[in-house]
Parts: structure tokens; sequence; C-alpha cells
């Protein structure tokens, strides 16, 4: 499990009680709603470190040849 893991399935723990106390997830809908807003927060987080990524990569000179 990925560091950020543990807070996205909090948030996402947050978000579906929410939509419970909305009426919109009921037990029926549970694990397809749960799943769908877990990957949605999963995939946001990823692609908003991706560009942090490419910078540093881009960032390291390459070796000199000898």
């Amino acid at each position: 499990m990925q560091p950020d893991d543990e807070k996205i399935l909090r948030i996402s723990k947050e978000i579906i009680i929410k939509f419970i106390e909305l009426g919109r997830v009921s037990p029926g809908n549970f694990e397809e709603n749960f799943k769908s807003v877990f990957w949605t927060l999963k995939r946001t987080v990823v692609d908003a470190q991706l560009p942090r990524l490419d910078t540093e990569e881009f960032g390291k000179t390459e070796p000199e040849e000898t």
C-alpha cells in the first residue's frame, strides 16, 4: 500500500458518509460507489504528482562521458 493510500481511504470514507447522509448511497450500491470515489481520488493524487516527478527527472543532468 502506498503512503498516500491511507489518506485517500479516509477521504473516501468521509465522502461516502456524506453521500449516505444525503441518501445517494445505500448498502446495495455501497461497494460500487466506494470504489469509484477511491479510484477517482487516487487518480487525482497521482496526476497531481506526475508534473512534479517529470520536472525532477528533467532536472537531473546526464553523466558526462569520459
